[in-house]
């Protein structure tokens, strides 16, 4: 969604990079008294006017939306990341073929290793208590896990390899403006702030596939 928002802002010259994360924020703030006012009129009760098929095509809307990123995300793994250097050793076929395997790998291990300890109650082996604490934490400590995985490459692997997320250090010098978006609230043109009612709460709380 944040996505749609940027392309949407950024050929505007009164909605520039400055007024963006403003822009963002009042999103956020819009979705959250909205939702707060719909508990308060308990609009949960409309669900029994819904069919369990609607319910269950809404599960697999949101499903699939998150299998889509996935498979996309893998693919990419494969290929040049943007506003990267292509000549350099780390995106040559072969560093960008192991990079792409060994996130499958990676992958597909925490996918089958989270849903088998789901079912670590029905284990015939292991004391009673050890076998739930896996069921009901597995999924959380085999991501820790697998996360360790993934930081054993070294020696000659470039360091790129697996690729990872950046992130800003959130207490480098500059990286506190994100935390001083507020003060751009009251800049954001009225226009703008009344379109977020129309087009952008929504997709913030409803997942859809990306275009």
């Amino acid at each position: 969604m944040y996505t749609f928002m940027h392309s949407f802002a950024k050929d505007r010259p009164d909605l520039d990079s400055k007024l963006f994360l403003a822009w963002a924020g009042w999103v956020c703030v819009w979705a959250s008294l909205l939702l707060f006012l719909l508990a308060i009129l308990g609009a949960c009760s409309i669900i029994n006017r819904f069919t369990r098929i609607a319910g269950e095509l809404f599960g697999l809307l949101i499903a699939l939306s998150f299998m889509q990123q996935a498979i996309r995300g893998l693919i990419d793994e494969f290929r040049i990341p943007n506003r990267e250097n292509p000549k350099a050793i780390e995106y040559s076929l072969a560093w960008r073929f192991s990079n792409g395997m060994f996130a499958i790998v990676l992958s597909f291990g925490l996918l089958l290793t989270a849903l088998g300890s789901r079912m670590a109650r029905s284990w015939r082996y292991g004391t009673g208590w050890l076998r739930g604490f896996i069921a009901d934490h597995g999924v959380p400590l085999m991501v820790l896990i697998w996360t360790g995985v993934s930081y054993m490459p070294s020696g000659s692997v470039p360091k790129v390899i697996p690729r990872r997320l950046s992130s800003t250090n959130p207490w480098s010098s500059g990286a506190y403006e994100n935390w001083t978006v507020i003060k751009g609230f009251l800049s954001l043109p009225i226009l703008y702030l009344l379109s977020i009612l129309r087009d952008f709460w929504r997709p913030l709380n409803v997942p859809r596939p990306s275009v």
